[in-house]
């Protein structure tokens, strides 16, 4: 597999579950988009910057998932802060069993092909 392979097949996957791990980021820690961005990319996932994250944070909310709250910035202008509503709560519940049933039936496939070759 070349880079540019990997790099998608990561892209592909990451676009799968980006707005649970958004979700799950907010859960610990309501922040603002700019804060998101860095939580996403010390976790590891290159989310693709503000263009990525703002409309998905806009979808969540029009989804009543999240809302958002203007608050003063000590430096600089004000600011959205987003939190996790109950709903939200909810379906984030939802969103990390139906991972949790995935990511194991994905695993139990790959240990299954685990052998590797053809006899």
């Amino acid at each position: 597999m070349t880079p540019v392979e990997g790099s998608e097949r990561q892209t592909q996957l990451l676009r799968g579950a980006l707005d649970m791990c958004m979700l799950a980021l907010l859960a610990k820690e309501p922040a603002h988009g700019y804060e998101l961005v860095r939580r996403l990319d010390e976790a590891g996932l290159d989310a693709g910057g503000y263009g990525t994250v703002y409309p998905l944070l806009t979808r969540m909310r029009g989804l009543g998932l999240v809302v958002d709250e203007v608050q003063e910035s000590p430096s600089g202008p004000r600011r959205k802060v987003y939190a996790v509503t109950p709903a939200g709560h909810q379906r984030l519940a939802a969103w990390q069993a139906q991972w949790q049933r995935f990511v194991n039936t994905v695993n139990a496939t790959l240990a299954d092909n685990a052998g590797g070759g053809h006899e």
